[in-house]
């Protein structure tokens, strides 16, 4: 008896309840996809036609977008495997991932993110001055609001010639270095996040991530070497919970930074989905009776739906898909997968941020084939974890 989840990073399926809060009524990350792809608007060289997920469909995608939106979008048909099916809708505070991932093991975020302002310089001055002088820096570039791909395309070459590392911010409650891994140097740059990470705590910011990127003038690239360091949850998880009853836990890709490395056990990391999936199998072969994988799968995120690449997008959701039936050959019968996502990320929509969007929560291990519903919290998937690891209940959720 084991139990994994997967959050396919930024998949949602439907504007949330409270969207139009936050600018996002209307969009739909899987259901303008599959509406692209229908229209051959979407087609490329590594794809075309209906967007074909079968195992996802199968799973029940299409009837949780229904649920999600009233409409099933335009997918390749696939049979229904046994299983449940439903959406959820998230109860915390913005659309950014620790909130997301949180919620989904248990720990719903009631307060508010720190933010910064879209004004150029958008970091206090105090906060740059003590960075620059802690971390030995000369300055920094950037200081304001942007795309992290745009923006290290803008200012790299000024980074290399001037040792100053570019510096930037999101919609998220978030703050990011950005430098060159030979020419800045990786163990700077984390350095320089630890003490980023440590004068932010006022400020109540969820994440300072160290993205760095190599190459040369107009080809930079960013590496796998991202590295965050978020705030820990401020209740426990359904990692913590396990970790207390000593069980077997596993987390795949940026789970262990998201987390604060607070009950993550075994850290497996790769360089985009596909590596993380033979991760992924890697770690769930080997996961004792009563253990937990927490995976997480960032590509759809960051490398397409915020540059939104609406073809790229379709494309890695029919790779990823078609890794599925790889995990679903290696579950017992009384395992539990549930596959989700932390927000979305339409490719469609204005501006190059998150959507605030419902997710699927498609299962597999359980009862027979039947709905679990609209969900009204992400923590349902950590309450529903914690029963059937028969771990002590999550303070929030309730088991479907």
């Amino acid at each position: 008896m084991r139990a994994i989840v997967v959050v396919m990073d930024s998949v949602g399926i439907g504007s949330a309840p409270d969207a139009s809060a936050y600018g996002d009524e209307g969009a739909d990350t899987v259901g303008h996809i599959a509406e692209a792809c229908a229209a051959g608007a979407a087609d490329s060289a590594l794809r075309e036609g209906r967007l074909n997920i079968p195992n996802l469909v199968g799973l029940g995608l299409g009837e949780a977008c229904r649920l999600a939106t009233g409409r099933e979008p335009p997918l390749v048909h696939a049979a229904r495997r046994e299983g449940r099916c439903g959406c959820a809708a998230e109860v915390s505070k913005g659309k950014d991932t620790p909130s997301g991932h949180w919620e989904l093991a248990g720990v719903p975020v009631t307060f508010d993110w720190g933010y910064f302002p879209r004004i150029v310089p958008c970091f206090p001055d105090e906060i740059v001055a003590q960075l620059c002088e802690r971390a030995g820096l000369p300055g920094i570039l950037g200081n304001c609001h942007a795309s992290g791909t745009e923006i290290i395309s803008r200012l790299g070459d000024e980074h290399i010639r001037s040792g100053k590392p570019i510096c930037y911010t999101s919609a998220d409650s978030v703050f990011q270095i950005a430098a060159h891994e030979q020419e800045f140097g990786l163990d700077r740059l984390y350095r320089s996040c630890e003490i980023a990470r440590e004068l932010l705590e006022p400020l109540n910011i969820g994440r300072v991530i160290a993205r760095p990127f190599v190459g040369a003038p107009a080809s930079y690239s960013r590496t796998h070497n991202r590295r965050d360091y978020a705030v820990p949850p401020p209740e426990k998880t359904i990692l913590d919970l396990a970790a207390e009853e000593c069980r077997d836990i596993v987390s795949i890709g940026k789970i262990g930074d998201i987390f604060a490395h607070r009950g993550t056990g075994r850290v497996l990391k790769g360089d985009g989905n596909d590596a993380l999936f033979d991760r992924m199998l890697e770690g769930f072969e080997s996961l004792a009776d009563g253990g937990l994988l927490f995976a997480n799968f960032i590509d759809f995120d960051s490398i397409y739906g915020h540059r939104r690449d609406v073809p790229g997008y379709a494309a890695a959701l029919e790779a990823f898909d078609n890794r599925l039936a790889g995990l679903f050959g290696r579950l017992k019968a009384d395992d539990m997968l549930v596959v989700t996502a932390d927000h979305g990320c339409d490719p469609t929509w204005r501006g190059t941020d998150h959507t605030r969007e419902q997710v699927p929560v498609l299962v597999m291990g359980g009862d027979s084939t039947r709905t679990i519903g609209a969900r009204s919290s992400f923590a349902d998937v950590g309450a529903s974890v914690a029963a059937h690891l028969k771990l002590p209940a999550t303070s929030n959720g309730n088991a479907f």
